[in-house]
């Protein structure tokens, strides 16, 4: 499974707004929302109509996920920064809404409100750019940077745990996979960075997006850890693995 989160995050600002990045290595386009990819070359079709790989990820994105505009709109707040209300607006704003027919739908009862709103927006869209400059400059310093573990997107309570380097990453791993990162877990620890470590190691373990029985997901991680209820709670408590209410089925959506 690709790690779609580290993709994501990874990806520069205007591959996040097309919401697809080329691989050059695999020659392929993959999709930063669900990690569909399409083959540079190959003819792929729809309707019997007939599209090359790039426009065809378009399409997809589309169809599948309506606009990137809509899918980063909903991002959590940890993500966003942005308030349900600033949502909202920022939703109206896109649909080419004017400041009467928002005040009304919000009922905020003043043009002059939702004016006030939108400057903010802006002054917030300048901070940003600010701050994404000086955070690139300091990428560009290796002496400075330390790379840190990518963070899955569905993942909850975000805070300090996440805050592990790579380094940390590939100690914590070689600890408690002892025959090798594809064998079993020794151990399962009790501190919560080793936790996410060895939780986001084992998503590796299953396919993106596939929905998997819970008779499935426990074989699966029975191989990694003879305790695999343990497992399978902690990675639906962490937000790392999906489940349906009824239990009926599971899945990793990063």
């Amino acid at each position: 499974m690709k790690d779609i989160a580290e993709l994501f995050w990874s990806a520069s600002l205007e591959e996040v707004k097309q919401g697809y990045i080329y691989d050059e290595s695999a020659e392929e386009y993959i999709c930063l929302i669900c990690g569909q990819s399409f083959v540079r070359g190959v003819i792929y079709s729809i309707d019997n109509v007939f599209y090359e790989a790039e426009k065809f990820m378009e399409i997809h994105l589309i169809k599948e996920h309506n606009s990137m505009f809509n899918y980063l709109l909903n991002m959590d707040k940890k993500y966003t920064g942005l308030t349900d209300h600033q949502k909202s607006l920022l939703e109206y704003f896109h649909q080419g809404c004017n400041d009467k027919d928002i005040a009304k739908q919000l009922g905020v009862g003043s043009t002059s409100t939702i004016r006030s709103h939108r400057f903010s927006l802006r002054e917030k869209e300048k901070q940003s750019k600010i701050f994404l400059a000086i955070m690139e400059l300091l990428g560009e310093n290796p002496e400075s940077e330390k790379k840190f573990i990518s963070i899955p997107r569905t993942a909850v309570l975000v805070d300090d745990r996440f805050a592990i380097t790579a380094e940390e990453n590939e100690k914590i791993l070689k600890a408690y996979f002892k025959e090798g990162l594809d064998g079993p877990l020794s151990d399962f620890p009790a501190k919560e960075k080793r936790k996410i470590v060895i939780l986001k190691h084992i998503l590796k373990r299953f396919e993106l997006n596939k929905e998997y029985t819970e008779k499935e997901v426990n074989e699966i991680l029975g191989e990694v850890y003879f305790d695999h209820v343990t497992l399978r709670r902690y990675l639906i408590e962490y937000g790392f693995m999906n489940r349906r209410p009824d239990g009926s089925s599971y899945w990793i959506e990063l």
